[in-house]
């Protein structure tokens, strides 16, 4: 089984709408008010899990021959029934900084999952208790959220939140956060991962075990704190050396992103912060960032509107073919999709994009998690033993042929696009 791990912060957000963003000492009338439940990586897991428990949303056959025409050419996949797709082989976790564990608010987060689990009290704050009082007091099924790794700050009983201004009038979102759950620390992280280290080894396909490298595990960073995500990906590095590792670099201006995108292996850029770098759109940002990220064999940039780039780094050389001890480089692959390719006859009308990037994200971790269910170039133990693991998944990447790379982005951006047309995230493969 396949294990895909966040890490980041979880919130509960107060949007209020207004006609305009008002004036510094003003009073203004809000048009509405929506409490829910916010954060990157909780975002993600919530849309991530609808496409578990929905049987799918991608067809990653690599031996599909129906003839499509050119005008299908561009769109997505259609989506294939739910015998078809392998999601029993993903399990989804969420580590994020909770309330008490009795706390009315961590009770309000986890209900607003499709599957929470029913808390208990726990005797002790210790991950092992802890684990067994969440995760315990309800069966699990292979689609439910494990939020067994989550840490529970006893004594607290507030979330962290999030109040969001948007305007009506220009779109724009301002947002205020106000935090003070203790941030987890590189020794919580070491505990988390010894406890996935720890699992019993699932089998491959070809007999082998491969949970002891860790190859199993797809990690991916929200990068909020960037000092303690560099430790916590050095500490992977070291103990499951196989894992694949991935990491939003978003907010402008916050110092030590540049240099966890060149650790990572897959790397998600947003518009705001390629903007503070200067960069115009997401081609020039990707490649501009290209010799910076020897480790990655994907890069990805969303720009609004205009859909999202992806650029596949050569598998040439240890350093995805950007290492300067390679003799020949080969061009970096470059695929782009805009949300007027998948929704080619329908009319986009913007409702709410808070979260969009979000759902891209659990777009792209979707489909290539299911495109990477099984790849026999990947689970061989002496691969993960010598370092090889994320080279060969790089090579097993490029090996995809350019239309199957484009499903996976087309994916993301057509769920990306539902997304900003909708409220929240609940229902949001209806009508699919």
């Amino acid at each position: 089984m396949k294990h895909l791990i966040l890490v980041g912060a979880c919130y509960l957000d107060t949007i209020l709408t207004v006609p305009q963003f008002p004036e510094e000492d003003s009073k203004l009338r809000a048009t509405a008010l929506q409490v829910r439940r916010g954060g990157n990586c909780p975002n993600t897991v919530e849309v991530l899990q609808q496409l578990l428990l929905s049987g799918g949303g991608l067809d990653t056959s690599s031996s599909q021959t129906q003839q499509v025409s050119a005008a299908d050419a561009a769109a997505v996949t259609p989506l294939p029934s739910k015998q078809q797709q392998p999601q029993q082989q993903l399990k989804l976790h969420l580590v994020s900084i909770l309330p008490d564990v009795e706390s009315s608010a961590t009770r309000k987060v986890l209900s607003s999952f499709a599957t929470p689990p029913a808390l208990q009290s726990s005797p002790s704050y210790d991950s092992e208790s802890l684990s067994e009082s969440v995760t315990g007091a309800a069966p699990t099924t292979a689609t439910s959220v494990d939020f067994g790794h989550c840490l529970y700050r006893k004594g607290h009983h507030e979330a962290a939140s999030s109040y969001i201004i948007r305007s009506g009038a220009t779109g724009s979102r301002t947002i205020v956060n106000y935090n003070d759950l203790p941030e987890m620390t590189t020794d919580e992280f070491v505990n988390i991962v010894h406890g996935f280290a720890a699992m019993p080894e699932d089998q491959s396909h070809d007999g082998s075990t491969s949970n002891l490298f860790g190859e199993d595990y797809w990690w991916h960073f929200e990068g909020r704190i960037p000092e303690t995500t560099m430790q916590c990906i050095h500490h992977l590095r070291q103990v499951l050396p196989g894992s694949t590792i991935s990491v939003e670099v978003e907010k402008p201006g916050r110092e030590g992103l540049v240099e966890l995108a060149a650790e990572s292996d897959v790397v998600f850029y947003s518009k705001s912060w390629a903007e503070s770098r200067g960069y115009t759109e997401p081609e020039a940002c990707l490649r501009g960032e290209l010799s910076n990220c020897n480790k990655a064999f994907l890069m990805l940039c969303t720009w609004g509107s205009q859909g999202a780039g992806a650029l596949f780094p050569s598998p040439a050389g240890a350093g995805g073919g950007n290492n300067e001890q390679t003799a020949e480089i080969a061009e970096p692959e470059y695929l782009h999709c805009s949300p007027s390719e998948v929704c080619k006859t329908q009319t986009i009308t913007v409702v709410d994009t808070i979260g969009a990037g979000d759902t891209f994200i659990a777009g792209i971790l979707y489909g290539l998690s299911m495109m990477m269910t099984s790849p026999p170039s990947i689970t061989a133990p002496a691969a993960a033993a010598s370092g090889n693991t994320t080279k060969d998944i790089r090579s097993w990447i490029q090996s995809k042929s350019e239309k199957e790379k484009k499903d996976i982005l087309s994916f993301a951006v057509r769920l990306a696009t539902k997304k900003v047309q909708m409220e929240g995230f609940a229902g949001i493969l209806e009508g699919w």
